[in-house]
């Protein structure tokens, strides 16, 4: 496939309009070539799935993370390892291009596809932060029994619940990644819980005060992106070779 077309396909469903305003999208470094018929698709490119790269000889890479988060210059000053493995993949020539905030916005994208893995029914995007999604669940659940599904429908072995609110849950909003601070929008909304990530101690200290469910679940339930994007890819050509690199790994619960 061209791989022109290919990412022409993929802005028209995640324009970077849709990203965040602080994001880095797109390309991250390399040239594109004329043609593309193997994509790795990862959550993030890093020294660990390198090899896995290189032994598959693909063609583009595509990351949900961006590859290089800030001004090239400074990310490679003050980051050694990624600085090698940015020269590394300069010298092979290979892309990689990354589909961040754009995506987490986009129909079809990173809530899209976690709300359809709870099973949730409804659903819509958050009129006060439409990045976000909310759906009802087919029967209500008590919270803690709703924690324990969300977190297995999900694929993380934990969660950490706030259970501040109300006893059951029927209304469900999430945002993948770090959006613990939307949790306002939900609430006002009238969602019974919220679900997101990377929630720091004053933040929960606020939610408990506002008297509200929250679980923050790991940021690797963003894995998702990787059958997502996948299925993205090969409904523009189904002979695209797909190599999915899921690499993620949960810290250890001691």
């Amino acid at each position: 496939m061209k791989t022109k077309a290919l990412l022409r396909k993929l802005s028209k469903t995640f324009p970077k309009r849709l990203g965040e305003w602080y994001d880095h999208l797109g390309l991250q470094v390399g040239k594109l070539p004329e043609d593309v018929n193997k994509i790795m698709v990862c959550l993030d490119f890093d020294d660990e799935i390198y090899d896995i790269a290189i032994k598959e000889k693909v063609d583009l890479i595509i990351t949900h993370h961006p590859f290089i988060f800030g001004k090239l210059k400074k990310v490679l000053e003050r980051d050694p390892v990624k600085k090698a493995l940015y020269e590394k993949m300069v010298e092979k020539n290979i892309p990689i291009v990354s589909y961040h905030t754009n995506f987490d916005a986009g129909e079809g994208g990173m809530n899209c596809a976690l709300t359809e893995a709870l099973g949730l029914e409804n659903i819509k995007r958050l009129d006060t932060f439409p990045m976000a999604m909310g759906g009802t669940l087919k029967e209500e659940m008590e919270v803690h029994e709703f924690a324990k599904y969300a977190k297995e429908r999900l694929g993380v072995s934990y969660g950490l619940l706030i259970n501040e609110g109300k006893p059951t849950v029927k209304s469900v909003a999430i945002i993948g990644g770090g959006g613990w601070q939307e949790y306002l929008n939900a609430m006002q909304e009238g969602y019974d819980i919220y679900i997101s990530g990377d929630c720091p101690h004053h933040g929960r200290r606020e939610i408990v005060l506002n008297h509200y469910n929250y679980l923050d679940l790991p940021h690797e339930i963003e894995r998702i992106f990787i059958p997502t994007m996948t299925k993205i890819l090969l409904s523009f050509d189904k002979s695209l070779d797909i190599v999915q690199a899921d690499h993620e790994r949960l810290p250890e619960v001691i």
